[in-house]
């Protein structure tokens, strides 16, 4: 009668061998992490301190004690610090009303927020060169309306356009971080002090804001890390004047094949984004556990005040005319043809044509050499596609075994809370500084990879790792154990367990983290610019020639591109806020 019954003398056995499956299951991400990160780096920190043999010094010491990368340095911490700021200065009103308040298309306007998050820093970058550019629709009205030649200003090339450029990309990070964690902390704690006679600032300064304190800091923190590894965003806006770490390692590794300090800067720039990383990591345990007093939907009302509407009402205009106007403006700028055609030197009125779209797929010189942008089109979704298998097949064991209880003494436990910030590093180093690791790490037998294609996947299954992990993690980690233990009383093993109650449960999760990788691989560049080989571009590579190319239809070629990969990613968006599991935003 009681045959079928698991027996309790099995229990340890059974708790032994899944424990000793578990340590076996982390040698997959631990080894790729090792082979593809860790080697890389240790070969980009060897070379950065052996003295080259026409040099006394080596190339970290020439580069701290050069005035000239001391300014690069100094101006990469400036920016970054700057755009910071400006971020959560700009996006905590939206977090607030986010927080507290549910009205009519609240889920539109968040996917919305995220699309400048999951864009190309090209597309970023061309967005803003069509709206203020020489060439841009602000310039075209006006030498129009004055009849003028020349462009009246240009915001490209300046400070100010990698700074809005920079707010405008990491906007959504505050909007969810801070936002989410505020949206759970229990509305009653500044009613109390209202009620006995704190002022409204008086009540955010002493309890709003140190309840927040650690999501601001996390906030900051990743958005810091994402202006300080910041690469396509100045390089197509910042100009020659500008050149942060990021900019420098790919001019010298690529402009003057100066290897051994592009080394020595990627090894500066892997200390900073590493020390910042860390401190993320850990901050962020603290957000994804908040003081959940009540749920995020107990905490939001209505808007019924006139002063609610009315302020709530300038809120969502800023943030929609911010947020879509240079989208808007790259779409509409990509379908008007400004008038100049091969050949020609003057201006004509502009008007509306898809000319630009099919010169995609033109070859004017009939050159041999031509690679059309739609082979550009098709690697890339190749490589999207190869990113979203490796980044799924890493990800979903690790985010499982982050996700499973196990005893606080276990060395399964330990192994736990030392691998979890390690993982995520990769988060926190820049895509050239993992490119040129990459470069030099395979350049021997038996692993040399410098012309083979898998190198690309490589480094974007390396950028990706990270965010897949953490789309995972929610949804693992809200399966209620009950669940395992009824299933493991009915005689499931561990591996039944996974495929009939976690998969099916985790199902929208593993959605969001495929397209999520779809996305980051098909606008990657820092890496790519390093590694792609000439015959096989992605789309961001194509983007970058074309801009960098004189001629209207070349600039024209590079919004319509940017155009596609805009419309694609924004999907991908929209895809994830849909199927997102858990209330905290994951980063």
């Amino acid at each position: 009668m009681d045959q079928h019954r698991p027996s309790l003398n099995r229990t340890p056995v059974r708790g032994y061998w899944r424990e000793k499956g578990s340590l076996i299951l982390w040698m997959l991400p631990l080894l790729f992490l090792t082979l593809f990160y860790f080697y890389p780096l240790g070969k980009i920190s060897l070379l950065a301190f052996t003295h080259p043999p026409q040099s006394t010094a080596t190339p970290i010491w020439e580069a701290i004690r050069s005035d000239y990368f001391l300014r690069i340095i100094g101006f990469t911490f400036g920016q970054a610090i700057l755009s910071t700021f400006l971020t959560l200065l700009s996006g905590l009103p939206v977090a607030y009303l986010f927080a507290r308040y549910q009205f009519p298309g609240k889920t539109f306007l968040r996917s919305l927020t995220g699309i400048p998050f999951v864009l190309p820093t090209l597309v970023v970058a061309a967005a803003f060169n069509a709206l203020f550019g020489p060439r841009g629709w602000i310039n075209l009205f006006l030498m129009a309306a004055f009849g003028l030649n020349n462009p009246v200003f240009t915001l490209t090339n300046s400070l100010t356009a990698i700074l809005i450029a920079h707010v405008f990309y990491n906007l959504t990070i505050v909007i969810r971080l801070v936002g989410d964690y505020w949206s759970r902390l229990d509305t009653r704690l500044p009613q109390v002090g209202r009620m006995l006679g704190a002022t409204n600032w008086q009540t955010f300064w002493r309890i709003t804001f140190p309840l927040l304190r650690p999501a601001l800091l996390t906030a900051a923190l990743l958005v810091m890390i994402f202006d300080f590894t910041s690469f396509g965003v100045i390089l197509v806006l910042g100009g020659p004047r500008f050149a942060t770490l990021e900019v420098e390692i790919y001019y010298q590794a690529t402009g003057l094949l100066n290897m051994p300090m592009a080394m020595a800067l990627s090894l500066i720039q892997l200390s900073c984004t590493l020390a910042m990383t860390i401190l993320y990591s850990r901050l962020s345990a603290r957000v994804s556990q908040p003081i959940n007093l009540k749920s995020a939907s107990q905490n939001q009302r209505q808007l019924i005040h006139h002063r609610e509407k009315i302020m709530a009402g300038l809120i969502i205009f800023s943030l929609i005319a911010f947020q879509v106007l240079p989208l808007v403006g790259l779409a509409l700028r990509s379908v008007t043809h400004a008038g100049l055609e091969r050949g020609q030197t003057t201006t004509s009125t502009p008007y509306l044509s898809l000319t630009y779209y099919r010169e995609l797929f033109i070859n004017p010189r009939e050159s041999l050499f031509y690679i059309p942008p739609s082979k550009a089109v098709f690697v890339s979704l190749s490589y999207a596609i190869i990113t979203v298998m490796m980044s799924l097949l890493l990800g979903l064991p690790t985010a499982w075994l982050l996700a499973k209880p196990g005893q606080n003494q276990s060395l399964l436990k330990k192994i736990q809370r030392f691998v979890e910030p390690l993982l995520m590093l990769p988060l926190g180093t820049s895509a050239v500084t993992m490119g040129l690791g990459l470069l030099v790490a395979f350049d021997r037998p038996p692993l040399d990879l410098r012309a083979s294609p898998i190198l690309v996947p490589l480094a974007h299954t390396l950028v990706a790792f990270p965010f897949v992990v953490r789309s995972l993690l929610p949804a693992w980690r809200s399966i209620r154990p009950q669940l395992h233990r009824a299933a493991a009383i009915l005689g499931a093993n561990p591996l039944q367990i996974i495929l009939r109650i976690d998969l099916p449960l985790i199902g929208r999760a593993v959605i969001v983290a495929g397209v999520f990788a779809f996305s980051i691989s098909l606008g990657e560049f820092g890496a790519t610019a390093l590694l792609a080989r000439p015959e096989f571009p992605t789309i961001p590579i194509a983007i970058y020639r074309y801009l960098s190319q004189p001629g209207e239809l070349n600039y024209g070629e590079a919004l319509a591109l940017s155009v596609i990969l805009m419309l694609v990613t924004a999907s991908g968006m929209i895809a994830i806020e849909r199927l997102r599991v858990g209330e905290i935003g994951e980063f």
